[in-house]
């Protein structure tokens, strides 16, 4: 059993997985991202700025929820993130669409040759040096 104080408000509570705080105030958040999503969906325009302000949650975790790919701005907002590889501007994720094609294939790649790099299998010799005993068919 894995037990913690919440990051949020300090109640001990255990931990299974996830981010690090306790049930209560997970609720309070899933309700406060829930807020967000329906003024964001009203509002098509609103930027983050006026989110911020009149859903009363931080830039951070605005930013959080578009990075978790779990809000997106509509595409006549002008509101983006920047992708962690590149800088490019993004709607969702972390990666452009760009980026996201270079690690796959990078990752792709180096899988193939340690498949195809495969050891063999040794010899057995089966003479004096090796003194197991041998059954004949």
């Amino acid at each position: 059993m894995d037990v913690r104080n919440c990051r949020k408000c300090g109640k001990v509570f255990n931990y299974v997985t996830g981010l690090p705080i306790c049930q209560s105030c997970r609720e309070t958040e899933e309700e406060k991202f829930q807020e967000v999503k329906k003024y964001v969906w009203d509002n098509k325009q609103a930027g983050i700025e006026e989110v911020v302000e009149v859903c009363g949650v931080t830039r951070q975790q605005i930013t959080n929820w578009i990075r978790q790919e779990r809000l997106v701005f509509s595409e006549s907002s002008m509101v983006g993130i920047n992708c962690e590889s590149c800088g490019t501007m993004i709607r969702t994720g972390r990666f452009c669409e760009k980026c996201k094609n270079e690690l796959a294939r990078g990752l792709s790649n180096s899988i193939k040759p340690a498949a195809s790099a495969a050891p063999e299998p040794r010899a057995r010799k089966f003479d004096k040096e090796n003194p197991r005993m041998r059954y004949l068919d």
